[in-house]
């Protein structure tokens, strides 16, 4: 059997147009790897509200969004971006309750390239059927602009549009688009009737661009509004060679990118995957980030539990070989400073880690597991939660449950108080690490790991 599906591949390969049969390593044998994607939640159009209150403050060079590890563990809301943003045209609006007669063009950062593409749509949690009108991709060259004669039409099932159904991840078909490592795609999305509440992820580091009518071949999006989220893209996936594989960054704020600069790809888990492009010597690897703002291991708030959405944000992407597991820290600051019959402990969340571990070995992925990050100034901070985040921290470098362990903690906090993070890394809220910050989880990695 294994020898028959060889010869299939070769056989579909060989009938390949002829640059598309050819990669840099010159192999035959390829298969899809997804080079970005993101988390989804549905996300309420509350006004002025957000995660316990109106949304703080937000520096004009770092991302703004709420965050449950300071705040009561209830349903994330739409936050209302800052002005002026770089990347912005002018005044930016929180994600609307509903999109109709109204295209959205969403800017991804592209991990490897490939010359065959294809992107996920989701409406995996959404309520009533989702209607797309007409798709494009295209490279994009800078905010809603995209670089003349990159534009394709996506189709499903050989037909413009489609109905995504609720529950529902689809395909588009793929097609020839040159896509180069480490850059950016414009993807759009015509939405013709009332959509609902948009299936969403809330805390994009690019700008989206929303207009009037379908707009999805236009080179620029006319008089847009914009926002800093995804709406139902979940994937964009590229023909890759056989040796190419998918790394999931697996978490909550700290991986979304809390903190960082937005337009300006500085989340970790990019940071990391530059990383791996750059390398002579690296394993060929896209890092794509699937954190979620306020998200927790095993409980439902901030988006599903990691545990409740691990096969919708980690199995339905393809080529994925290694997933890092960077999530704890809201399950502390939740269910961990107080004692009581509901309380969290130590043991709790090294089940729910164990778990991960387990459904991840079973589907032949292997695991990093990241160290749960110092926070002390933060609001729910407390010292029954730091003595849960030692124990967890000690288990996670010493249990040998992980397949490779990568030590955060270490890498951030400050050398002579080690419940704190470093003031260098520190953009003020104590517990998510700016751009240095990041920039050093990143180094942190030993990137020969990955050829495990």
């Amino acid at each position: 059997m294994r020898n028959q599906l060889a010869v299939l591949s070769v056989a579909a390969t060989l009938f390949l147009p002829a640059g598309l049969a050819q990669n840099r390593n010159n192999s035959v044998a390829q298969h899809w790897v997804s080079t970005w994607a993101t988390a989804q939640q549905l996300v309420r159009a509350t006004p002025g509200g957000g995660r316990g209150g109106a949304p703080p403050p937000a520096r004009a060079d770092a991302a703004s969004p709420q965050e449950s590890a300071t705040a009561p563990n209830q349903p994330q809301a739409a936050q209302q971006p800052p002005q002026g943003r770089r990347g912005g045209n002018g005044p930016q609006s929180s994600i609307p309750p509903t999109l109709n007669d109204q295209t959205i063009r969403m800017v991804v950062h592209a991990g490897i390239g490939g010359h065959r593409v294809r992107v996920q749509v989701s409406n995996a949690i959404g309520a009533t059927g989702l209607e797309i009108g007409s798709a494009h991709i295209a490279v994009r060259a800078k905010e809603s602009e995209i670089v003349a004669g990159t534009d394709h039409v996506l189709t499903f099932s050989g037909k413009p549009g489609c109905v995504v159904q609720p529950g529902v991840l689809m395909f588009s078909d793929p097609v020839d688009l040159d896509v180069a490592p480490s850059s950016d795609l414009a993807v759009s999305l015509y939405l013709p009737k009332d959509t609902g509440p948009p299936a969403s992820h809330a805390v994009a580091l690019h700008t989206s661009y929303i207009s009037k009518g379908d707009t999805t071949g236009q080179a620029v999006m006319p008089e847009p509004s914009a926002i800093y989220a995804y709406l139902w893209l979940s994937s964009v996936d590229v023909v890759a060679p056989q040796n190419a594989f998918a790394i999931v960054a697996y978490g909550d704020s700290i991986t979304d990118g809390y903190a960082t600069t937005r337009d300006a790809d500085r989340a970790w888990p990019t940071l990391l995957g530059k990383r791996l492009i750059a390398s002579k010597t690296a394993p060929l690897a896209t890092v794509i980030n699937l954190g979620i703002s306020g998200n927790q291991v095993l409980r439902d708030g901030a988006g599903q539990s990691a545990l409740a959405r691990f096969d919708r944000d980690v199995l339905s992407h393809p080529g994925v070989k290694w997933m890092i597991v960077l999530e704890g820290i809201n399950d502390i600051n939740i269910r961990g400073r107080n004692p009581g019959p509901d309380a969290l402990t130590s043991e709790d969340l090294i089940t729910g880690y164990r778990q991960l571990i387990e459904r991840a070995h079973a589907q032949g992925i292997k695991v990093i597991g990241a160290t749960v990050m110092p926070e002390e100034g933060v609001p729910t901070a407390s010292e029954r939660g730091e003595e849960i985040r030692s124990a967890v921290n000690s288990w996670i470098r010493t249990s040998g449950a992980f397949d490779a362990v990568v030590d955060f903690d270490k890498v951030v906090r400050d050398p002579d108080h080690p419940v704190k993070l470093r003031s260098e890394f520190d953009p003020g809220d104590h517990i998510h690490p700016n751009d240095a910050g990041n920039q050093a989880m990143a180094d942190a990695f030993d990137l020969t790991v990955f050829k495990k």
